[in-house]
């Protein structure tokens, strides 16, 4: 019998090609985290260079335990793991509230332990809630993904910088638009086979070609960066416990946990493997273990990376062991700051105009989802038509939350999670609490633990 391919390993070069790619989409997500709380703390060039490799270096090792697994850790699917940006913003107010700012990350750090730690206690409870996410829930939740993302790829394609003069000037749209083309026409349009499986990784390579004599390219970051480094263990000290910072770090913790859990079960849905709670619970524990290690080498909080989910749609590889190999390449960046600074060559905007195409991916598949959702059915239109609305209320409203405190705003400034809270509650209300048996056969039912995630309703009982 022929594995799934999920479990498929490709030949050596396509797996590099292929794994470098996830690496390309990732790269920037993950090393966003560390070089905004590296500034707030006032790291030296040297230190914020070490952190962003020790974080590159742990999202492999995270992403490693995820794709390959061990015993009950890891969901074994093409799932890539990296820091998460829900920490950002707690973890700068824990620098902020720190008066010797020496003592920041190592609080920080014993606060992402103890949260690793307990998460990983709680995913066996945490998955549970699979039962109730159904195909109009998944859907809704799937097209929030990619909703969600696309303003981190409009972001992009103005450039790194909201600062700087050239920031959405025309020569950085234009690239973005011109690695956009490359991508839709030049490759997916008239390129068969391993060709248009890459096209994401051409794209990148000739965007970059592009910007480099609109002097849009700098290679400052490789002619600095060391070719060999290591994230010794506790660089930054011994960690230490604070009760405040390790409240907000489980906060994030939860909110980490319940993204991944919605990511797991659309890449469960576009791998044709759907998520049971078994798989949810598996890479839950991955999650939560890679999030209490990594600050053993001076990484922070890892969750899943949604971004990834849009190559996976788009080039229908659906290998784990094409993303462990990408784990491999930030693994191998960790311990080569010259090997990742050539990922970071590669222009914000030319990031962008390939984001718009991922990060599309992902809300198309949310959208195929609830084709077969039965949004035939009143109930569900109202599901999806609430949960879309309050997910998008951080988008296109960032500040509707500014009077919240900060530890609901960490909940309520994550579209994802709060869509998600939304949809699920939704539809409890609408299909399940006070149903009658006139209109059982109209609704979509939660599924039973460990049921695959179906567009078939089940039949109903009996009256």
């Amino acid at each position: 019998m022929a594995d799934h391919p999920v479990d498929e390993k490709l030949p050596a070069l396509k797996m590099a090609t292929t794994g470098l790619q996830h690496v390309a989409a990732m790269y920037a997500g993950v090393v966003a985290p560390p070089l905004i709380v590296g500034a707030a703390i006032g790291l030296s060039a040297t230190d914020l260079t070490f952190l962003t490799g020790a974080c590159l270096f742990t999202a492999g090792l995270a992403t490693f335990l995820q794709t390959l697994g061990i015993w009950k850790i890891g969901a074994r699917l093409p799932f890539v793991n990296g820091v998460t940006f829900a920490g950002v913003a707690p973890m700068t107010a824990i620098v902020a509230s720190t008066e010797d700012k020496s003592d920041a990350l190592p609080i920080i750090f014993g606060a992402v332990i103890v949260a690793g730690l307990l998460g990983f206690i709680a995913a066996p409870v945490f998955c549970k809630a699979v039962r109730f996410f159904p195909p109009v829930v998944t859907g809704s939740v799937i097209t929030l993904i990619g909703i969600s993302l696309l303003p981190v790829a409009f972001g992009w394609a103005q450039g790194p910088n909201p600062a700087a003069d050239d920031y959405g000037s025309t020569t950085n749209l234009g690239l973005a638009a011109v690695t956009l083309l490359i991508v839709l026409l030049l490759l997916r349009r008239f390129t068969r086979g391993f060709v248009k499986q890459i096209a994401v990784l051409l794209g990148l390579v000739a965007g970059t070609l592009i910007a480099i004599p609109l002097g849009a390219t700098d290679f400052g970051p490789v002619a600095d960066a060391d070719v060999i480094g290591f994230p010794t263990p506790f660089h930054f000290g011994a960690p230490q416990f604070q009760l405040a910072a390790i409240i907000s770090m489980c906060v994030v913790m939860v909110v980490s946990m319940t993204e991944s859990t919605a990511d797991m079960l659309a890449l469960g849905e576009i791998v044709d493997r759907p998520a049971d709670e078994k798989t949810i619970a598996a890479g839950l524990r991955a999650d939560t273990l890679g999030s209490a290690i990594s600050p053993v080498f001076n990484g922070f909080m890892c969750s899943a990376f949604a971004q990834n989910i849009g190559l996976v749609a788009m080039t229908r590889i659906r290998s784990r062991y094409v993303v462990a190999a990408g784990g491999g390449f930030l693994v191998l960046m960790g311990l080569c700051p010259m090997a990742a600074s050539l990922i970071a060559v590669v222009p914000r905007p030319v990031l962008g105009g390939a984001g718009v195409v991922l990060f599309g991916s992902v809300a198309a598949s949310g959208i195929q989802t609830l084709v077969r959702a039965g949004l035939d059915k009143d109930n569900n239109v109202l599901i999806v038509a609430v949960s879309l609305a309050v997910g998008i209320i951080p988008i296109t409203a960032p500040e509707f939350y500014h009077a919240f405190p900060e530890t609901a705003r960490i909940v309520l400034d994550s579209g994802i999670s709060t869509g998600c809270v939304a949809a699920v509650l939704l539809n409890l209300v609408f299909n399940h609490l006070g149903r009658s048996g006139r209109d059982a056969h109209d609704v979509t039912h939660p599924m039973e633990a460990g049921e695959e995630l179906t567009g078939t309703p089940k039949t109903p009982a009996a009256s």
